[in-house]
């Protein structure tokens, strides 16, 4: 723990300097979107900056692939600064819980609203959007897919529901999770896609019969990661929820209770010998490697490990137009979103929005579907685009799942400020009961204490 705190509080040291040394206390501090008055001008903050916190990722690599467009129509200089995932979240919360003015605006994802938004960490978009002085004629947020949008938007009260209150950040891509697997080793055995949990372990069974690789991979980890992907979009759609209207948790009603037994023997009878220590990056890996023939999780796993070199199941990946469910297909898909948002101690408020304002419309998402790797594009119109819907001929059902479960696609969770910690105690529930203890015990236990927390 003191190494912990140590680390943290040199970051706090290093951010507090850098902000002081880039100048806080200028610029429109303290400034709301209503201060804004007069025409629209993309050269309005000509000769202004603004600084970028980001994730190391795909979507990152488009936009700065295009930034030049942005910085010779607007005159905004763009300075920025990139982390590997792994350290990237600690330098968001240290550089906002700092009180730091250095970045204006830094990548987060919906459950990361639910932490940032009630200290006031976060600016409020919707304001913004709706201000026709600084925000283009051409910008359309309706285009933006509302049940993407609807993820980032919340009131601040534990167990309200999403979509009501401000627009934390905007969506800059999304991952539904569902089925993936290798349609060479499916059409050689002769196999059918699976339409519950019990036909994946059948299945699994006659892979492990027949071949080398493990059926199904999913992760494990002690961890909220675990939680969000394939497992709490069948967990959803089998009709089990978190909590109920009064943040009773309800992880142990006799429906999840049911589910949490079959996932866990699917998991112990199908899925990888590590599960527990299994990761998003090694599902997806195994599935590219050839080490797995089945992986519920994240869409855009299975798209980056199916392009052309990119691996050796590249072009034998196939996506299931439903993801298997516990009695039946799954159709609601939980969903993890990448969005953008503007630093509530932004002292380049301005400029900020004309660069969230770009880096979400349409033109530049556009470009970054169809020439760069923002494969789940956010607004509507992309995905009826020709040239993107070309780029997806050869991911064999990618468009028919997009089509037959985006409307069913969202945040399934209960928003609440302590998710990070409650998913995690969750995780660690399912290692219990995958190490051979009573599902109904355990879910019990992690339901009372949880209920003590609110």
């Amino acid at each position: 723990m003191r190494k912990v705190l140590g680390i943290a509080m040199v970051l706090l040291v290093a951010f507090s300097f850098s902000a002081f040394a880039r100048g806080e206390g200028e610029g429109d501090a303290g400034m709301t979107a209503a201060d804004f008055t007069g025409e629209f001008d993309w050269k309005r903050f000509d000769g202004q900056s603004v600084k970028l916190l980001l994730n190391q990722h795909p979507y990152t690599d488009g936009m700065l692939a295009e930034l030049d467009t942005f910085v010779e129509m607007t005159g905004i200089q763009v300075d920025y600064d990139i982390f590997p995932e792994e350290e990237y979240f600690n330098r968001v919360t240290v550089a906002l819980s700092s009180g730091s003015a250095e970045y204006d605006v830094f990548m987060t994802g919906a459950y990361m609203v639910w932490q940032y938004m009630p200290p006031g960490w976060m600016e409020d978009l919707a304001p913004y959007i709706g201000n026709a002085s600084i925000t283009g004629p051409d910008y359309d947020f309706d285009d933006i897919i509302d049940g993407i949008a609807a993820g980032l938007r919340w009131d601040g009260v534990d167990g309200s529901q999403i979509g009501e209150g401000g627009q934390w950040a905007l969506p800059w891509g999304f991952e539904g999770n569902d089925l993936m697997y290798n349609k060479r080793v499916f059409d050689e055995l002769g196999l059918e896609l699976p339409e519950t949990l019990d036909d994946v372990i059948e299945i699994g069974r006659i892979i492990q019969a027949e071949t080398d690789m493990i059926p199904i991979a999913v992760r494990g980890t002690r961890s909220w990661a675990t939680i969000h992907p394939g497992f709490m979009t069948a967990y959803n759609s089998a009709g089990a929820s978190d909590y109920d209207e009064n943040m009773n948790p309800r992880m142990n009603s006799d429906i999840a209770v049911r589910f949490t037994e079959k996932w866990i023997e699917m998991v112990s009878e199908v899925g990888p010998p590590e599960w527990t220590s299994y990761t998003w990056y090694d599902v997806g890996q195994s599935l590219g490697a050839e080490r797995s023939a089945m992986i519920y999780d994240a869409d855009i796993l299975g798209f980056f490990q199916n392009q052309a070199g990119a691996s050796p199941a590249a072009g034998d990946i196939a996506w299931a137009p439903y993801p298997p469910g516990l009695d039946g297909l799954a159709t609601t898909p939980n969903m993890w979103t990448w969005a953008i948002a503007m630093s509530s101690h932004s002292r380049a408020k301005g400029p900020a929005w004309y660069w969230l304002q770009w880096a979400t419309g349409k033109e530049f998402l556009t470009t970054a579907a169809v020439k760069h790797a923002t494969v789940n594009p956010v607004r509507a119109s992309i995905w009826e685009n020709p040239d993107f819907q070309s780029r997806l001929e050869n991911f064999d059902g990618y468009l028919e799942q997009y089509q037959n479960l985006i409307d069913g696609t969202g945040i399934h969770f209960t928003p609440q400020s302590r998710f990070f910690e409650t998913t995690t105690e969750w995780a660690a529930a399912l290692h219990q009961i995958y190490g051979g203890a009573d599902a109904k015990e355990v879910l019990d236990d992690l339901a009372g204490r949880l209920a003590d927390d609110f």
